[in-house]
């Protein structure tokens, strides 16, 4: 069991990590232009479409859970009109998005306030990369059916590939084209499109076989589309509270002062940072649970669950001590700002403690994902998030001022957990039983 659980994480761990060493490619391309115009061009830019494509992570989620029963099932009919139905809700939405691109941008720079010259510089970001949206948003798709089918390796042959467009892209498009902040935007534009092809490349030559069992017909199929539905609204409201609680975390901070923006900052980075590192464990348990859910095989899924959490209690060990007690040299590795750095010494405690708090909200949403148990998991985060979180950093905050918003960002995470755990029975493991009886 650790195998199964080891192949299918590790690839989607090495999937993860390409996605903030990107980031940092294309600072670090900016950061040495001759205007520091072109940095906040390009960081409102990736908060625009970090927001509109977040909100289709569950595309990824839902896809991966329906397609791992079918597969434990052995339904290749069932797994290949899952496929169908995520893509085609996939190009829907990027074609809204595309349809209604000049309200959304009309609306963001709105709400958004910043200077002209860096305002106008992300508006042509924005115009350029929108044309992406068909790409990345059908990857979400394409993605969660490979872990659904148990196969987290030709993700990350996706990722790599693409990351190593965009970095060649950019670097041709900014330095050798002078196209600055808009050869970003064009270089992603074109390094998603080439991992959506690739991805249907590897489909075909791999998977076409199973296109014998579509048919168009399965389409058309009300009660099913409905389920597909329901499960996905449940999973984007789960997501929506996510960037609900980020976002406050970020804005919160701003509006002490800018100080205190920078640290909150710097220390959540190391928090993504151990994300990136559980959610592959997380994406394990997604295919596992899954495929065992779907071949009704209790015995399995209950043992898969507890090598899980002993992975998962593991790296959150190992992040909680580098964090407690190594703070300095790793904040140091993403800033140099001897006040940052030692203003940071005073929430240590709370990032060092972060990893132990969060490991099993990661972990059962995996589970509750690969259980189509979206409702539950609808419910845990809207508990977390509505009884929790907002009360705990409004009655907190007048006596603990900043670290009020990390307790309050700890009791979040943890009290997901708990509420998963508590809901697990009825939500997972019964269901098996009862289809098994």
């Amino acid at each position: 069991m650790n195998k199964r659980i080891l192949r299918l994480a590790i690839p989607n761990i090495v999937s993860n990590i390409t996605i903030p060493l990107l980031g940092m490619v294309d600072l670090a391309l900016m950061g040495h232009l001759d205007s520091v115009n072109y940095i906040g061009a390009i960081a409102l830019g990736a908060m625009i479409f970090n927001f509109l494509y977040w909100g289709f992570g569950f595309l990824r989620m839902g896809t991966s859970g329906f397609t791992a029963q079918a597969y434990g099932r052995r339904s290749m009919p069932d797994s290949i009109h899952t496929l169908a139905r995520a893509l085609l809700i996939a190009f829907m939405g990027a074609l809204l998005l595309i349809l209604l691109q000049y309200p959304i941008e009309k609306l963001t720079f709105w709400l958004i306030s910043s200077e002209p010259e860096v305002e106008q510089l992300a508006r042509s970001y924005f115009y350029i990369r929108i044309w992406a949206a068909p790409a990345t948003i059908g990857l979400y798709a394409l993605n969660g059916w490979y872990v659904g089918m148990q196969n987290t390796r030709f993700p990350m042959f996706m990722a790599i590939l693409i990351n190593l467009v965009n970095i060649g892209l950019n670097i041709l498009f900014v330095f050798g084209l002078n196209m600055k902040s808009d050869g970003v935007a064009l270089g992603t534009l074109l390094a998603q499109y080439s991992g959506l092809f690739f991805g249907l490349f590897l489909f075909r030559k791999y998977y076409g076989k199973l296109l014998k069992h579509f048919k168009r017909e399965s389409l058309k199929n009300i009660s099913i589309l409905k389920e597909f539905m329901a499960v996905n609204k449940d999973i984007f409201i789960r997501t929506l509270c996510i960037i609900i609680v980020f976002t406050f975390f970020t804005s919160s901070s701003a509006a002490v002062n800018k100080h205190i923006l920078a640290v909150n900052t710097v220390l959540l980075q190391l928090f993504f940072v151990y994300s990136y590192f559980v959610d592959g464990f997380a994406y394990a348990a997604e295919a596992l649970t899954g495929k065992y859910f779907g071949a009704q095989d209790a015995v399995l899924l209950k043992k898969s669950v507890k090598k899980l959490f002993v992975w998962g209690l593991g790296i959150a060990v190992v992040f909680s001590a580098v964090y407690g007690f190594g703070w300095r040299p790793v904040i140091w590795l993403l800033t140099d700002n001897a006040s940052v750095i030692n203003a940071a010494g005073e929430y240590s405690i709370w990032i060092g403690l972060m990893p132990l708090m969060a490991f099993a909200s990661f972990l059962w949403d995996g589970i509750y994902i690969g259980a189509t148990a979206s409702v539950q998991m609808r419910n845990s985060m809207l508990i977390a998030t509505l009884v929790v979180f907002f009360p705990v950093f409004y009655i907190l905050r007048p006596y603990f001022g900043n670290h009020a918003l990390w307790i309050a960002l700890l009791a979040f995470l943890l009290t997901r957990g708990i509420a998963q755990y508590f809901m697990a029975n009825r939500a997972v493991f019964s269901k098996v039983l009862s289809k098994r009886a």
